[in-house]
């Protein structure tokens, strides 16, 4: 029997762009390889009508930020018909947003730091919450707009209020949780292998450490206890369900280890269109769990679908 043909969905026009063409292009050729007749789009205000004229099996979605991981496109497959890989309309749309994604993880008994949003000309010279703290954009991916305010900082940061602001009108202001950076993949209903995420030469895992070669460390399986590893696979899962994503997901998480082996651990925010670029975190995890890169994209192809 012939093998699909799968539309891969790249590039975009959110500010993750450049990190959406090389997960495509990394997807694409890896599914070429599996033997699926692969064509490439570069996505923009025009992918209706290139879809309905291309008709293909399956679009893989590898798109990253705005438009691509928000519902927004899922909405647009939908409509069309055409099954497509990882999360659905209502699940993109509310991972998309950390604190609607925290409302409900919170419900579902997930350990999350307090927060607030605020409109970011309400971070004036005064702190919006007592340093140390983190300043996020509501609906951005790739640490794009992160900034850490540490204790000894005696004003708010000023950039946020700028004009050189472009992240939206909307940030949130999150509880800072010292400690190590861990993520855990889920694919489907099985929770996968932990990973300490370890910054080098940078002060978290901002965009640098994310796509830069050797601008972070990925620890497969993460040397931590097998209780706190076993938790974090528990709760990875439990956020997975909650906010109902399909296909593969990855939670993050920040754990504090610093007085105690079994020190606070918080769950961050769940991503439903982990990278797959070559220094990506869902790769490496699967890996280790036993499943190439090939296979990986070979289930996500199989496991898609409308009415996700």
């Amino acid at each position: 029997m012939a093998l699909k043909h799968v539309a891969v969905l790249m590039g975009g026009f959110s500010s993750e762009r450049p990190v959406s063409l090389s997960s495509g292009e990394a997807c694409a050729r890896a599914l070429e390889g599996e033997g699926y007749h692969v064509t490439r789009v570069d996505v923009d205000r025009n992918i209706a009508t290139v879809l309905s004229n291309l008709k293909p099996d399956v679009a893989f979605n590898a798109l990253h930020g705005p438009f691509g991981e928000d519902g927004t496109i899922q909405g647009v497959l939908e409509y069309l018909q055409i099954p497509y890989t990882h999360s659905g309309v209502l699940a993109s749309a509310l991972a998309m947003n950390k604190e609607r994604a925290k409302v409900v993880t919170r419900a579902a008994g997930i350990p999350v730091a307090e927060s607030k949003v605020v409109n970011r000309f309400a971070i004036g010279a005064k702190h919006p919450m007592k340093p140390p703290y983190v300043v996020k954009p509501v609906n951005e991916g790739s640490s794009f707009g992160v900034v850490i305010v540490k204790e000894d900082q005696s004003h708010a940061p000023q950039i946020i209020s700028s004009p050189e602001w472009r992240y939206g009108e909307q940030v949130m202001v999150e509880r800072y949780v010292h400690g190590r950076e861990l993520t855990c993949a889920v694919m489907g209903d099985v929770a996968l292998g932990v990973c300490e995420i370890i910054p080098t030469g940078h002060s978290f895992y901002d965009y640098d450490s994310k796509y830069v070669p050797g601008g972070s460390k990925h620890e497969v399986p993460a040397k931590i206890s097998l209780n706190i590893y076993q938790k974090v696979q528990t709760l990875a899962l439990a956020a997975h369900q909650a906010i109902g994503c399909r296909g593969v997901s990855r939670s993050d998480f920040r754990y504090d280890d610093r007085f105690s082996e079994n020190g606070e651990l918080i769950w961050l925010e769940v991503n439903t269109q982990p990278g797959m670029t070559p220094t990506s975190l869902v790769p490496d995890i699967a890996s280790a769990a036993g499943h190439s890169f090939g296979e990986l994209l070979r289930w996500l192809v199989e496991d898609a679908s409308c009415s996700r």
